[in-house]
């Protein structure tokens, strides 16, 4: 498989997928172009059984998982945190009041986790299907069932089209229809239409969108195929066979008596949940064969951390894509954006350290507020920002994590107005103070392209010693601009209610600051 890795050049990468029934891992070495794994790990570890009524995860869940995390942890201890990365899907979306759990499971990885939405998760899916499939460009269609959601895509080449995330599981649905372990018809039934119901809404588009090969991932729809008898992975499963094994799971009647070809017992227990879930997929769609892929959720982490790594990094994708979707004037916001990032590093000092990996993902995530940071504008104006914060929390941004946009959100909130630092409150530590030093500086960019003037590129530098802020112009460009002087001085008396004391200086032409990039 090409990656976009430096041809001479030996890489380690992990991926770690936290899902709703199991915990994997792959470790791949990245040389001369391609990729090799090295080492792979799978636990089952049940989440989504483990998920009270409240949205809390029980104790032995937990110690579970934790024992897990812990394990893979050690296998991750040498590697850089550039090189490692850690989705959390349905469950961890899912799951209320989890914060302690999840410091607990960082702590055991020794890396950050990042809680992706489902379209996320889809896409990702999508990207590890497409790492066996070449560059045809026949249109495709992916479904990965998992513990407690199912992601249904139809792309063309590497290029998503349509891309679902959807509420069926299949340790949700065991536990639903089948939680005593008993299976009856009228269950089956029940469970089979639940499922179609869910799936009724997207059905039209996708039949109408079309496919000419339909794919499966995940270890349940692997499963599905081996217990119809297929014993060739490149096997395929057909609505025929389909009907054949939803008998034979009938006829047993009970979970614990099912005996299928090739059936895991940690597949076992949620092996009926996952069955009527695919099964309905096939009518609800009107899959005609599917053939079955080894790659899932990880390995489309891993191919989009080589992206990252290759500087090309799928949220500037979904920046575009979302400055495309709600109208924003993307020039302005790339301007703003620009200036903000300048001022970010005037204020870094010259014998500063290397970039430290937080620092980086907050530069970048000013930049991504200053692009976007009108994107509210596309509902009112009248308090944009805090429409734009909305729709930057609630959107599906290509390549974002929860987190992600939770930084992004509180930026874009920031940036005008009061400067309400107790948004900041609910922040990680590692963040809080970096998001308010970043929201400074892009209220300042802001108000320095007010004017909105393609051809405006202020010479600014910024200095902010504890609450004290000093921003530095040129002084030929402030005094041509009474505008701008009028703003910033409405930005002292803002800034001071936060209690923060902004001084506006000035430099002569002939003494340039030396970061303006």
């Amino acid at each position: 498989m090409k990656t976009p890795a430096a041809e001479n050049t030996a890489l380690t990468l992990a991926a770690v997928d936290l899902g709703s029934n199991s915990f994997h891992m792959i470790v791949v070495q990245v040389e001369g172009g391609q990729q090799r794994i090295v080492d792979r790990l799978k636990e089952s570890v049940r989440l989504a059984g483990g998920l009270n009524p409240d949205g809390s995860l029980d104790s032995a869940t937990r110690e579970r998982a934790l024992a897990c995390l812990s394990r893979f942890g050690q296998r991750l201890a040498q590697l850089p945190a550039l090189q490692v990365r850690v989705v959390g899907t349905n469950t961890l979306r899912q799951a209320r009041q989890a914060a302690d759990f999840l410091a607990q499971a960082e702590a055991a990885l020794g890396h950050p986790i990042e809680i992706i939405y489902g379209a996320e998760e889809a896409r990702l899916i999508y990207a590890g299907v497409c790492e066996d499939l070449g560059d045809t460009h026949e249109q495709r269609l992916v479904v990965d069932i998992g513990g407690g959601s199912t992601e249904l895509v139809i792309g063309q080449g590497h290029h998503t089209r349509h891309v679902e995330s959807v509420a069926l599981g299949a340790v949700t649905f065991t536990r639903e229809f089948f939680g005593d372990g008993k299976i009856s018809k009228s269950r089956w039934q029940a469970a089979v239409m639940a499922a179609r119901v869910v799936l009724e809404p997207l059905a039209y588009t996708y039949r109408q969108a079309g496919w000419t090969h339909a794919i499966g991932a995940s270890g349940s729809i692997k499963s599905i195929l081996r217990a119809t008898g297929v014993e060739d992975p490149m096997g395929v499963i057909t609505p025929d066979a389909l009907k054949d094994l939803a008998r034979q799971v009938r006829k047993t009647g009970q979970i614990q008596k099912l005996s299928l070809p090739g059936l895991a017992d940690d597949r076992q227990a949620i092996f009926a949940g996952g069955l009527a879930v695919l099964v309905a997929v096939f009518e609800s769609l009107g899959v005609e064969r599917m053939s079955v892929s080894d790659k899932a959720l990880r390995e489309g982490v891993i191919s989009d951390l080589l992206d990252r790594l290759a500087a090309h990094d799928s949220r500037d994708d979904g920046v575009e894509e979302a400055a495309e979707r709600f109208h924003v004037d993307m020039a302005h916001g790339m301007r703003v954006a620009a200036t903000a990032e300048r001022l970010w590093a005037s204020d870094r000092p010259e014998n500063a350290a290397d970039e430290s990996a937080a620092d980086h993902a907050m530069r970048q995530t000013l930049g991504w507020a200053g692009m976007l940071h009108e994107i509210g504008l596309a509902i009112a104006h009248r308090g944009y920002h805090k429409h734009g914060a909305y729709l930057l929390a609630h959107a599906d941004l290509r390549g974002f994590s929860q987190a992600d946009q939770h930084r992004l959100s509180l930026l874009v909130r920031l940036h005008r107005g009061r400067l309400r630092t107790e948004l900041l409150d609910d922040v990680p530590e590692l963040w809080r103070a970096r998001l308010l030093r970043a929201a400074l500086m892009l209220r300042l960019a802001v108000i320095l392209h007010r004017a909105r003037n393609p051809a405006n590129r202020p010479q600014a530098r910024v200095a902010i010693a504890q609450s004290r802020i000093v921003l530095t112009l040129d002084a030929e460009w402030l005094a041509d601009r009474p505008l701008a002087r009028a703003d910033l001085d409405a930005e002292v008396a803002r800034l001071a209610k936060a209690g923060f004391e902004l001084s506006v200086e000035t430099f002569a032409e002939a003494e340039p600051p030396e970061t303006t990039g």
